[in-house]
């Protein structure tokens, strides 16, 4: 390698040695900077060396007496002759969690998830790297079997920022695990306002013309969706949605009509219902072991089942539809077992 551009790239690959090869547990040393530029046929003397450690902005010339100074987020630490980074942007922990994030999601294929945990781990050190793939734990998960999802979370992305329409087939699994389109192949034509990562799923949360509500779409559960060249409608529906309270309020992200209903509960569910409702809910003490509370939630067969889940320690006591309709969802149920 020629000399000029050998020096043009020498503080690069100092800089991607310390990323890559040190932590407090395993500083390198001059000599090991100088072997590693030697494998790109660069030779440096170590006076040039030091000079590099100091331009990083890290580290001081030993005689310049000048403050440490910080390269962005990597902070650089002389021990004993010795060099190693001792801060950087992400902290072995915060990789740790995102690792675990991804691999929890079950929207992120197998093979995709293998790259992101490899990419992610380039974060830390190799030797920080090493003790994360003994210290994390695979459980079995559920994944998915494709990766269209990451296109169209680009393509959905692109169309709210444009304020544009998106066109898309909605599927379901047939008895072969094989993706169908619904309603013989028809194409959903809807106007797109926001992305929701709930139930470790993303969902697309959009302005349909033909139910002249918003409704809620899985990305997994798209096919051959497009961007479509019409501005987008349901501004005004969409501004009427409280976002902070939005997924509190349906279940599973089946929308429904939003009623305001009052539960009676045992004091077990407290941590539950704080859980599902979240901690402004103001509880009421009623009887022996209960209490009640008013909520608003969009009232749908998945309300109904979550109530059921509960058995006898949760009731709807209003409004009369509702709670006539957990009856009748109910005796729909146990009418499969008479």
């Amino acid at each position: 390698m020629a000399k000029t551009s050998g020096e043009k790239i020498k503080l690069l690959l100092i800089r991607n040695y310390l990323l890559r090869h040190s932590d407090a547990e395993h500083p390198v040393s001059i000599k090991d900077i100088t072997e590693e530029l030697s494998r790109y046929d660069i030779s440096a003397e170590r006076k040039s060396i030091y000079r590099d450690l100091e331009t990083l902005g890290c580290f001081p010339a030993e005689e310049s007496g000048e403050i440490p100074r910080k390269d962005y987020e990597l902070e650089l630490v002389k021990d004993h002759g010795d060099y190693y980074i001792s801060r950087r942007l992400f902290s072995p922990d915060e990789v740790s969690l995102l690792i675990d994030m991804v691999q929890s999601s079950n929207f992120i294929t197998t093979r995709k998830t293998n790259a992101l945990v490899s990419k992610l781990s380039t974060l830390v050190s190799s030797h920080q790297a090493r003790e994360l793939k003994r210290s994390v734990y695979v459980r079995n998960r559920v994944k998915v079997m494709d990766e269209s999802v990451f296109n169209y979370f680009d393509t959905v992305s692109q169309a709210i920022n444009r304020k544009l329409m998106l066109r898309f087939q909605y599927c379901s699994f047939d008895i072969h695990k094989k993706k169908q389109p619904r309603n013989g192949g028809k194409f959903y034509a809807v106007s797109p306002y926001a992305l929701l990562w709930v139930d470790q799923r993303y969902y697309l949360l959009a302005y349909s013309e033909e139910h002249r509500q918003i409704c809620t779409y899985r990305l997994d559960r798209m096919s051959r969706l497009s961007i479509w060249n019409r501005p987008r409608s349901g501004e005004a529906e969409f501004k009427k949605l409280d976002m902070s309270t939005y997924t509190m309020k349906v279940f599973h992200m089946y929308t429904g009509p939003l009623r305001r209903i009052t539960l009676r509960c045992g004091l077990s569910l407290i941590d539950s219902m704080v859980d599902r409702f979240g901690s402004d809910i103001a509880f009421i003490p009623d009887g022996d072991g209960h209490f009640t509370f008013n909520v608003e939630v969009a009232v749908s067969p998945q309300f109904y089942g979550w109530v059921a889940g509960f058995g006898s320690a949760v009731e709807i006591l209003s409004p009369t539809e509702v709670r006539e309709g957990m009856a009748q969802h109910l005796e729909a149920s146990l009418a499969l077992y008479r």
